[in-house]
């Protein structure tokens, strides 16, 4: 009876996204790849390791035991590579950081524009997600997030503080100020879904016009002249189109971090890649706090 490290990832896969096509995905492989594998690691220990059923794949007993050896296994490795790489000198070879998208496209590019040229040895890859990728599991090696804690594990320092405001089109602005006791229409986020708190009491009649669960569709909406969007200062003033409103004051908005598991921190590349990063983001503070 024996099983490779392969088919146990597999089968770990498989268990966690329930279905063939989640552990294709997290694997990088074809879904028939997964199915062929599973084959393989139920006739190699000799039994079932999944019912087939018509909304998935359900585990029995042995492939839950077989996936919970796997996942300490993928831990133990993750634990070594994590270890190994925060032991190299070397300013060559790959970097993943990762970052929202806005955030890049609007504040980093210069300062990842400045990286790759002073260090063209290394490989960088940028993961430009709102997700917040696992740095336990290697899926990036550092990352720039908005958040008010940068996690238990992980090691942080904090780039900036930031605000957000109320933002509308010129026009909309303009009708606002000419009557402050008409109704403004709000675009709001999905996870809030609520006229923001502490708006100015001059402005008195407030209502939602639309819910969005996507900072680039709700500035989009903005930009058309649906309705005020309150959003962070450096997007509100780098959005052609937009003008901040006094509907909603500057009001305080989590943190700007760069973040790293500890075990790589003190990584070669990693040092220096958050050695440009952190003089380029606290010395453009005015974008963020008003």
């Amino acid at each position: 009876m024996d099983i490779s490290w392969d088919d146990m990832r597999t089968v770990m896969c498989l268990v966690r996204g329930g279905s063939l096509a989640a552990a294709a995905q997290e694997l990088g492989l074809n879904y028939t790849t997964v199915a062929r594998r599973i084959t393989r690691a139920e006739s190699d220990l000799g039994g079932k390791l999944f019912d087939r059923l018509a909304d998935g794949y359900q585990p029995t007993d042995a492939g839950l035991l077989v996936a919970s050896h796997a996942e300490q296994m993928d831990r133990q490795v993750d634990t070594l590579m994590r270890e190994l790489q925060g032991r190299d000198a070397n300013l060559l070879g790959p970097l993943t950081i990762t970052a929202p998208q806005l955030l890049i496209a609007h504040v980093l590019t210069p300062v990842i524009d400045q990286f790759c040229g002073a260090y063209p040895d290394i490989d960088l890859h940028v993961r430009a997600t709102n997700d917040l990728l696992d740095l336990n599991r290697r899926e990036a090696d550092l990352a720039i997030r908005i958040s008010r804690d940068p996690g238990d594990s992980l090691k942080g320092v904090r780039l900036t503080a930031q605000q957000s405001a109320s933002f509308a089109t010129p026009a909309l602005a303009r009708a606002i100020a000419d009557d402050p006791t008409s109704p403004i229409d709000w675009i709001v986020y999905a996870d809030y879904a609520a006229v923001p708190k502490n708006v100015d009491s001059s402005y008195p009649n407030h209502r939602i016009r639309m819910t969005f669960d996507d900072m680039v569709a709700i500035r989009a909406a903005a930009q058309a002249g649906l309705g005020v969007a309150r959003m962070p200062l450096f997007l509100g003033h780098a959005s052609h189109g937009l003008v901040q409103v006094p509907v909603l004051p500057p009001q305080p908005y989590p943190d700007i971090w760069v973040v790293a598991h500890r075990d790589v921190w003190a990584a070669a590349k990693v040092m220096a890649f958050r050695e440009m990063l952190v003089p380029f983001m606290r010395g453009r503070r005015a974008q963020f706090v008003a």
